[in-house]
């Protein structure tokens, strides 16, 4: 464990945040409960995996098993999704603890896992007819301390971006080059 690459596990985890919101973001009532097929997870599903796996982390340090309950709501998931987050951010600034893993295999596991999960809620909303709007993530406001819900609006939203719009091919596109020199 060295102070840097727990300070980038930390940042990871804050950004971690900031896509789910942004997924999270504006999406309509019955968002929660959309399944677009028999045996795919729905976003709330989704999002409590999600906690599962932030959960899991933190057994690393702390041990033990971490199975999490359904609960009543996506609104109630969120927030312990989001002080799992904390915790385990918390934990990863704490020298004291030693985990059972590298950070290396933080980051290549369970966190990974989650971020792919985060970009399953962005497609499940465009497959729900509510597309989350483009935005450059480099500018985006991320903060290492702040892993709460509450989290910045985009920086640097696509300014041609239309809901009904198809995607634009992957990539940055010239303008997106020419803002970052």
């Amino acid at each position: 464990m060295t102070t840097e690459s727990r300070q980038l596990l930390q940042h990871f985890l804050a950004a971690l945040a900031y896509r789910t919101q942004k997924a999270l973001r504006g999406a309509p009532d019955d968002f929660a409960d959309f399944r677009p097929a028999p045996t795919a997870r729905t976003p709330y599903e989704l999002l409590w995996h999600m906690t599962g796996l932030i959960g899991y982390a933190r057994t690393m340090f702390h041990g033990g098993d971490f199975e999490p309950p359904r609960l009543a709501s996506i609104t109630d998931e969120v927030s312990r999704f989001h002080d799992l987050l904390d915790a385990l951010r918390q934990d990863l600034g704490n020298a004291k603890l030693s985990a059972k893993i590298s950070d290396a295999q933080f980051l290549q596991g369970p966190l990974a896992d989650a971020m792919t999960h985060v970009g399953q809620l962005a497609y499940l909303r465009r497959l729900h007819g509510a597309p989350v709007p483009s935005e450059n993530f480099i500018f985006a406001t991320v903060d290492s301390r702040n892993v709460s819900r509450d989290q910045a609006l985009p920086n640097a939203p696509d300014p041609d971006w239309r809901a009904e719009d198809m995607p634009h091919a992957p990539g940055p596109r010239r303008r997106d080059r020419d803002s970052a020199t």
